[in-house]
């Protein structure tokens, strides 16, 4: 999917969610761009039960997906748990071996400067080791 169609995407998602959920992921979406520029948009997952799919940020392999539920946006960054927090944002997933996710619910405020350090920080783990090339 070419950047643009997946910019359009995510913008129309957020748009549709007139609530704190839409204010919130353009917020971390924001962030997240400004943290390097060169990350990628990307729609993921999409199927009838979920035509908007889900807003993925790439570079050289999955940085973080952006989800939202009635009570969050969730944020999970496929390689958290290589990543130093020292911030501790992450508040979800902890136990998994390979994920870590960030719950936002309605009212919190997002700590910028810890979150774009923690992009970066997916970033470089991206670039020491990049996802395989898909075959095919």
């Amino acid at each position: 999917m070419q950047d643009e169609d997946a910019s359009a995407l995510i913008d129309a998602k957020i748009a549709s969610m007139t609530d704190w959920r839409g204010a919130t992921l353009g917020r971390l979406r924001a962030l997240i761009r400004e943290a390097d520029p060169a990350i990628e948009e990307t729609v993921k997952w999409r199927k009838p039960t979920n035509p908007a799919g889900v807003p993925t940020w790439e570079r050289e392999g999955v940085l973080c997906t952006g989800e939202t539920y009635k009570d969050k946006v969730k944020l999970t960054f496929a390689k958290g748990a290589a990543i130093d927090d020292p911030a501790a944002l992450f508040n979800s997933s902890l136990d998994g071996n390979v994920r870590r996710a960030i719950d936002f619910a309605e009212g919190d405020e997002v700590d910028a400067a810890a979150f774009k350090a923690l992009i970066r920080a997916a970033v470089e783990a991206n670039l020491a080791k990049p996802a395989r090339a898909k075959k095919g």
